[in-house]
C-alpha cells in the first residue's frame, strides 16, 4: 500500500468517527428534550361538561377562563387555568387545556377531571348531542378511567401538582412547591440508592470512575480520537519510511 493511499484510508477513517459520535450524540439528545416535555403523569377517573352559557341542562355559564367551550376545553379542581396536557383512554389519546373549574362535589370521590363532551365522545366512541349537551350512544356512561399527562403548567393560581378536590381551596392558592417532571425524579431516586449501596473507599467497594458525560464531552472525545488516529497514521507512515527506507539507497 502506497503512502498516499494510507494517508486517504486514515482521513476517510477519520470523517466516519467524527460522523458517527455526531449522530450518536443528536439521537441522545433527542430522546432527553421530549422525556423534558412531561410535567406530570397520573390517573383519574373523568367525567364530561359542555357549559355555553346556554342554560340548557345544568350548563353554568361560560368556562372560568374566559374562553369559549370548546373541544379540548377541559375543567379542572385543583389545577392552574390553561395548564396543558392530554389523556389517554383504551390507546386513544386526546389533547386538553385547562378552561373551567370542576367538578365540584365528585372530585371528593376522586374524580378529578371534567373533560368536555366533544371530546368524551370522541375517547368512547360516542356522540356529542348538541340539543341536550350531553353523548349518546355510549349506554349512559358518563365516567371513564383516563392516564393524563401534563406538558405545560398554567401561569396562575392553582396546584401543580395530582389533582385534589375543589372543596380543599387549592384551585386559588399560588403553588410554591410544584411536582417535579417524571424524568427527573428518576434520575433523583437513582442517584440515592447508588449513594447508599456504594460508598466509595469503604466495606471493599471500589473507588468508581465519573460516568462519561456524552452532550458535554462530544467534542472533546471527537478531538482525542482524530488525535489518536492522527498519531496511528504518523507511525504508520514513518513505520514504512523505515522499511523501504533501505531499498532506496
Amino acid at each position: 500500500m502506497s503512502v498516499r493511499f494510507g494517508k486517504r484510508s486514515f482521513t476517510l477513517l477519520t470523517a466516519a468517527a467524527l460522523g458517527a459520535l455526531t449522530i450518536g450524540t443528536g439521537a441522545a439528545q433527542a430522546d432527553t428534550d421530549d422525556e423534558t416535555k412531561i410535567m406530570l403523569k397520573g390517573s383519574t377517573t373523568a367525567s364530561y361538561f359542555w357549559d355555553d352559557s346556554s342554560g340548557r341542562a345544568g350548563d353554568t355559564g361560560l368556562p372560568a377562563s374566559g374562553k369559549p367551550m370548546q373541544k379540548g376545553l377541559a375543567a379542572s379542581p385543583s389545577w392552574p387555568l390553561m395548564t396543558e396536557g392530554y389523556v389517554v383512554y383504551n390507546g386513544k389519546k386526546a389533547p386538553f387545556f385547562v378552561g373551567d373549574r370542576g367538578p365540584g362535589i365528585p372530585s371528593n370521590k376522586g374524580i378529578m377531571l371534567d373533560l368536555d363532551a366533544k371530546t368524551f365522545a370522541s375517547l368512547t366512541g360516542g356522540t356529542f348531542n348538541s340539543r341536550t349537551l350531553g353523548v349518546d350512544g355510549v349506554g349512559g356512561q358518563g365516567h371513564i378511567k383516563v392516564e393524563y399527562v401534563i406538558t405545560k403548567w398554567g401561569d396562575g393560581v392553582g396546584k401543580k401538582n395530582h389533582p385534589v378536590a375543589f372543596s380543599t381551596g387549592s384551585w386559588s392558592r399560588i403553588d410554591r412547591n410544584p411536582a417535579e417532571p417524571p424524568q427527573i425524579l428518576a434520575e433523583k431516586k437513582v442517584e440515592k440508592k447508588a449513594e447508599e449501596t456504594s460508598a466509595p473507599g469503604s466495606a471493599g467497594q471500589p473507588i468508581a470512575a465519573p460516568e462519561p458525560n456524552v452532550e458535554g464531552a462530544g467534542a472533546a472525545g471527537a478531538l482525542a480520537l482524530v488525535g489518536g488516529l492522527a498519531a496511528m497514521g504518523g507511525a504508520l507512515v514513518v513505520g514504512r519510511e523505515r522499511v523501504n527506507g533501505p531499498s532506496r539507497r
